[in-house]
């Protein structure tokens, strides 16, 4: 009879412990659970997680967008100049929308990668924001607000980078700031940290207004790569193409740091402050993305 009543003791024991067990279980808190988590995979797009490369003087994002995959990587650049040549913005945003249309036509193994605006202080003063605007946002005197063309430093970014860089570039017949010293504003800063830690295989980067392919070179002449990008955009698109710019002497130059640097890299100049010569400009992208995977 003893034997018993201590079986009966023992299975009642085990029964409350069963109970307050599950009970602490079913009131643990979530980051404590002891169930197996469910994973879910999430689809990919054509536009990767970046989406700056840094910020301006005045704290504004210097955008950027990657379309396609691929290990050659061609960077197209906007707005250096800011509100002065807004219309380089325009075709940047452009060409993004039609990449973001018709992914297809990014040839395989080449991923385009577009900053619209390196300069969005710039663009501000002018447009009055820095990012979408569209053409009929401008006011009809912005080709004459000069100052839209510097930074918030008053500083040419397009004389603020390391080849025959001086404190006092020239633009037309009109003396600039090249700021303190080489890369001494963020946004150049930031687009050299971008370059120097991707290496693009090519840069094409529009300016405004000459209507031309440029090539870039820094004293060691034009590379190879170089001379057949300015060949291969300027025959599909119809404007003439350059070896070099010599209208007169620039310091400081972005894409003949570029050159310094070893990098592929052309300046196309929009014909006009206004137009952002899409068709033009469609063919030339075109025939350069099917020139680099050859």
């Amino acid at each position: 009879m003893k034997k018993i009543i201590i079986a009966v003791i023992v299975i009642i024991l085990i029964g409350l412990g069963i109970y307050v067990m599950s009970t602490r279980t079913a009131d643990a808190p979530a980051d404590k659970a002891t169930t197996t988590p469910v994973t879910t995979t999430v689809a990919t797009t054509t536009v990767s997680d970046e989406t700056s490369i840094g910020l301006s003087k005045e704290g504004r994002k210097i955008e950027i967008a990657h379309y396609g995959e691929g290990d050659k990587e061609v960077l197209f650049v906007g707005g250096i100049h800011g509100g002065y040549e807004w219309n380089t913005v325009l075709v940047a945003y452009e060409l993004m929308d039609f990449l973001e249309d018709n992914p297809n036509e990014i040839p395989a193994g080449v991923k385009v990668s577009v900053i619209p605006v390196l300069n969005p202080d710039g663009l501000n003063k002018v447009v009055g924001t820095s990012g979408r605007f569209e053409a009929s946002d401008v006011p009809s005197d912005a080709k004459a607000t000069v100052p839209g063309r510097f930074n918030a430093n008053n500083v040419d970014l397009n004389r603020n980078f390391d080849c025959d860089w001086q404190a006092s570039g020239v633009w037309q017949q009109t003396t600039v700031s090249g700021g303190a010293s080489a890369f001494s504003e963020p946004e150049s800063q930031a687009m050299r940290d971008y370059v120097t830690k991707n290496d693009p295989d090519a840069v094409v980067v529009w300016y405004s207004a000459a209507g031309g392919v440029f090539a870039s070179s820094c004293h060691d002449g034009v590379l190879p790569a170089t001379l057949n990008l300015t060949n291969t955009y300027a025959q599909a698109s119809g404007y003439p193409a350059y070896e070099e710019f010599d209208f007169y002497e620039i310091t400081g130059d972005m894409v003949n740091w570029l050159a310094k640097e070893k990098i592929p890299a052309i300046s196309v100049l929009l014909t006009n402050h206004t137009s952002t010569e899409w068709e033009k400009n469609w063919k030339g992208i075109d025939a350069l993305l099917e020139s680099i995977v050859e």
